[in-house]
């Protein structure tokens, strides 16, 4: 591996490289703050798990409907003019919760998050490849994981907002037969608790604004080629790239996998009799031993290839899901926790080996067809809440097998983390 700093990132990128870094922990913080808004809809609203859901639903929907719209927008124009689109849409829709809020409607609520991961998408799809490009190929994936290594530091920011300025604040969750409240009562509740959740959303809506404003005085090189191949062509190519499009796939399994994990911890806790808050706790855990697998995996890569290491913790992840399906105790909330660390170079380690050894713009095509597979995280967490509503709107009205229908429907994430542990499989033979 190379020695020299500039053989990792490219001579004059360094500021532009901390910058675009920098928004790695914004889309973390917006994941983070997010997750537990489910459970808090869920109690404000009186929702089931499957209606609930809803949440990461229009969250990760969002990706898949604007990735591509994003990648041919900055095919034709710049990095930076995606960037500053991606910040506008964040502000716009982080903003909206406050007129949501006065609204009170659970779908006015799902449709600024769906707004503000349009410009999540824009920015993931904008920043992933701008960061492969800044330096030589052959650290382009360390590279990548050393940017998203800051990703985990917005997503311990978002969770600790979630859990102090949210969670522990929300009347709802501290009455007991909320549901049976006269309507008056219930009405100036759900209303103090939405305005609860909607503050951290206006805050960080102000906040993009501000980075906006940045990033449109920062002078970023395009490091961009003249687009001479049609569309189509390129398309075709990418469909054609076996380990392109078993990576996209393998990403739908990781995110899905993820926003899984992280979501459904407070269900698992639950069903151990766990209050939210004290659940957040856990899932604070969880994202420092993501972070530590960040910070980790990287170091590791520049001893072990990307697919072998995807391999290893993959593996570990298999173990830890059949832990946490097998043990309706403490223990399977450990090994649940303990998933974080072998998720943590899961994206960025795919993202980086199906894009390996593309063109320029079929890089761009193809950065934004792993973005659309972030819909993963909306599609997979919806068929988990059903497996949990199986036996009723609880978590434990079912047990099958000695354990409760929340510990059964974990066998989602499992699936997901075999398949990505064949992926890096495939890739580590023909490349080993």
């Amino acid at each position: 591996m190379p020695s020299n700093p500039s053989q990792y990132i490219g001579k004059g990128l360094l500021l532009p490289f901390v910058m675009v870094t920098s928004l790695f922990a914004l889309w973390g913080f917006a994941n983070a703050v997010t997750d537990p808004m489910v459970q808090a809809f869920k109690k404000v609203l009186e929702l089931s798990n499957t209606e609930a859901s809803w949440v990461q639903m229009a969250f990760y929907g969002g990706y898949f409907c604007m990735a591509l719209p994003a990648a041919l927008f900055v095919r034709k124009y710049s990095y930076k003019t995606g960037i500053l689109i991606g910040l506008a849409l964040y502000a716009t829709g982080a903003l909206l919760f406050y007129p949501a809020t006065h609204f009170g409607a659970f779908w006015f609520f799902c449709l600024a998050l769906y707004i503000l991961t349009f410009g999540l998408a824009f920015l993931e799809t904008t920043a992933n490849p701008y960061i492969l490009s800044m330096g030589p190929k052959a650290t382009a994936t360390q590279r990548l994981n050393l940017a998203q290594s800051f990703n985990p530091l917005g997503l311990l920011l978002g969770l600790w907002v979630a859990q102090n300025i949210v969670l522990e604040r929300l009347q709802s969750d501290d009455i007991q037969d909320y549901q049976f409240l006269e309507t008056s009562q219930k009405l100036a509740i759900k209303s103090a608790d939405l305005m609860t959740i909607s503050d951290p959303y206006v805050g960080l809506g102000l906040l993009v604004l501000f980075l906006f404003l940045l990033f449109s005085l920062l002078k970023m090189p395009r490091l961009q080629t003249v687009e001479t191949t049609a569309l189509k062509s390129v398309a075709l190519g990418l469909m054609k790239n076996k380990k392109f499009t078993l990576g996209v796939l393998g990403q739908m399994f990781y995110v899905g996998a993820q926003i899984m994990c992280w979501t459904y911890i407070y269900l698992y806790a639950e069903a151990l009799n766990i209050d939210n808050v004290e659940a957040a706790n856990y899932q604070f855990i969880a994202l420092i031993l993501f972070l530590v697998g960040r910070w980790l995996s990287t170091f590791l890569l520049r001893f072990i290839s990307p697919p072998k290491l995807l391999l290893m913790f993959s593996g570990l992840a298999i173990l830890c899901s059949l832990l946490t399906i097998g043990m309706y105790s403490i223990e399977g909330l450990y090994a649940l926790v303990g998933l974080s660390f072998c998720m943590s170079l899961m994206f960025p380690t795919i993202y980086g080996i199906a894009l390996e050894s593309l063109s320029a713009e079929a890089t761009k095509i193809g950065a934004a067809l792993l973005v659309m597979a972030i819909v993963g995280g909306a599609l997979l967490p919806t068929l988990q809440a059903q497996i949990i509503d199986w036996g009723g709107s609880g978590v434990d009205d079912l047990v099958l097998m000695g354990v409760p229908e929340v510990n059964l429907s974990f066998v989602l994430p499992l699936g997901c983390f075999i398949y990505i542990a064949s992926y890096a499989y495939i890739v580590q033979k023909r490349n080993p």
